[in-house]
């Protein structure tokens, strides 16, 4: 056994030990299985670098905005990002990205028609029902069909009707980027109704022992007037005192905010001419269509919004600043009550303040114009606004993604709103633990972003990498697995060392057994004679 431990010892190093220059120092990536099919994954295979999303939302509705802090990994992290609502659902959401670089070939264009999508405390599930479409490989025709919303834990915030969605993206084999569409997602809605109650609201329609002391503009009578003109509402104040309870003569279902009309949104991702230049430039843009709004339907109090202009955000960006830009057409809305114009919200005026109040021997809350001229004690404020253009840019130098080559360019993007609508609370409410507001929802949610290098992205076929674009897989002899620092194979070790062991067994099995000669023991002692 001795004789057979050193061959096996040395063969044991001499493999562990076998130079590493012939082995590679990465694993290549795998080709396709089929000639014709592109590679999972592979560099891209075009001179085309650029990058595009556009993201248009027709509805977001957040409940308690602010008021959550942001849970992060790193200890301390948190306080120092800005608080989340405590619950957040958005409503036809379409998408359209395009990524020259991005590592997953059909991650290149992407278009998503989403029906729903909600957060409870920062945490977002995946929401079924949605419609997407990936390139590459080339789509000849885009996916239509209806979305269904799925159930969740803030169904009672708000009603949709028929959702419909739209997608369409596509990728050149030769041009990569260089097709038209490039990547298209279209959501519409028939009927939406949002806020149909307001959980940040007392659902007690006494309020006596709920108000705090730090209310400096109430004195003792005046808390005590508003608990008695709260207690003579047709419903608490989670509903506005009766406000979103609907009217069955009208047919309405009671709530904050619903759209008589259809209500669409599209975002697309292009490429298109740079003057004087056989390049092109990327272009995302957001587009919404709506006819009219409604405020509190089928009451009294009921306001109306007409969208007399639609806002559409386009970002351009052609590799250089002082080409590259936004453009924000605002939306222009008239606001108005029982056929009396409340005013307009444009670019110039932005917002408008409709104000909420109670008095009295009313059983329902006086809003706007109805309050004129009558003892109210306001208790909340609808807040109005329009534009909130916020955009960034940042001057291209390095990979536009993780691995990517080099590229001196420009990117930049921005973000705008159709309307936003928020229900503030006033002092008179003095409530505990009252958010800044206590309930906000934002239709027409509108991002764009751009990312083009210097002097425009370039339009010509380039050589496929080895492995991919349509080529044929190269032979595995060719392409070996990398090995680990000791550049072994694992596979030649396996089958050695069972070897061995199998050997050592034979060997042990088949030498004779020795026995040692039995020592003889004398007795001591008196008798030992």
């Amino acid at each position: 056994m001795r004789l057979m431990a050193l061959p096996a010892a040395a063969v044991l190093v001499a493999l562990c030990t076998a130079p590493a220059h012939a082995q590679p120092s990465t694993t290549p990536v795998p080709g396709p299985r089929e000639p014709n099919q592109p590679p999972v994954s592979a560099a891209p295979a075009t001179r085309a670098h650029a990058i595009g999303d556009a993201g248009t939302g027709l509805a977001v509705v957040r409940v308690a905005p602010d008021s959550t802090p942001t849970g992060t990994i790193l200890p301390g992290f948190g306080e120092q990002l800005p608080k989340q609502s405590a619950a957040e659902i958005g409503v036809g959401l379409a998408s359209a990205q395009a990524n020259t670089e991005a590592f997953l070939t059909y991650e290149r264009a992407v278009a998503q028609a989403s029906p729903m999508g909600f957060a409870v405390q920062g945490r977002a599930p995946q929401t079924p029902g949605t419609l997407v479409q990936t390139a590459s490989p080339d789509n000849a025709a885009p996916i239509t069909g209806g979305l269904t919303p799925p159930t969740t834990p803030l169904d009672a915030l708000l009603k949709v009707g028929l959702l419909d969605g739209s997608v369409h993206a596509r990728w050149d084999d030769e041009l990569g980027p260089c097709v038209q569409p490039l990547a298209d997602a279209k959501t519409s809605v028939t009927t939406l109704s949002v806020l149909n109650a307001i959980p940040t609201l007392p659902s007690s329609p006494d309020l006596t022992g709920m108000l705090t002391g730090d209310t400096p503009k109430l004195d003792a009578a005046a808390k005590q007037s508003l608990i008695d003109s709260v207690k003579q509402l047709s419903a608490p104040l989670s509903r506005l005192g009766g406000l979103l309870s609907g009217t069955p003569d009208s047919g309405a279902n009671g709530s904050l905010l619903s759209l008589p009309d259809t209500l669409s949104a599209r975002s697309t991702v292009e490429l298109v001419d740079l003057p004087g230049s056989a390049n092109k430039a990327i272009r995302s843009t957001s587009t919404l269509q709506a006819a009219s709004v409604r405020l509190l339907a089928g009451t009294s109090a009921e306001i109306r919004v007409d969208v007399v202009s639609p806002p559409t955000l386009v970002a351009l960006s052609t590799g250089d600043k002082a080409t590259s830009g936004i453009t924000y057409t605002a939306p222009v809305l008239r606001v108005s009550q029982g056929g009396k114009e409340l005013g307009t919200l444009d670019a110039a005026n932005p917002k408008l303040d409709v104000p909420i109040g109670v008095a009295p021997g009313r059983e329902l809350p006086l809003v706007g114009d109805l309050a004129r001229g009558l003892p109210v004690l306001d208790i909340g404020v609808l807040r109005l606004q329009v534009a909130q253009l916020n955009q960034k840019d940042v001057v291209i130098d390095g990979p536009l993604q993780q691995g990517g080559p080099t590229i001196k360019g420009y990117m930049l993007g921005a973000t705008a709103r159709l309307l936003d609508l928020q229900l503030l609370p006033t002092d008179a409410l003095g409530l505990p633990n009252l958010p800044s507001a206590l309930a906000q929802v934002s239709l027409g949610e509108q991002i764009v972003r751009a990312a083009a290098p210097n002097g425009g992205v370039v339009c010509a076929p380039a050589q496929a990498p080895p492995g991919g674009g349509g080529q044929p897989a190269p032979p595995r002899a060719d392409q070996p697995l990398a090995y680990t620092n000791a550049a072994y194979k694992t596979v030649p070790i396996f089958w050695t060392g069972t070897a061995l062991l199998l050997i050592g067994v034979v060997v042990v099995a088949a030498l004779p057994t020795r026995r040692r000669p039995a020592k003889t023991v004398r007795p001591t002692g008196p008798s030992a004679g």
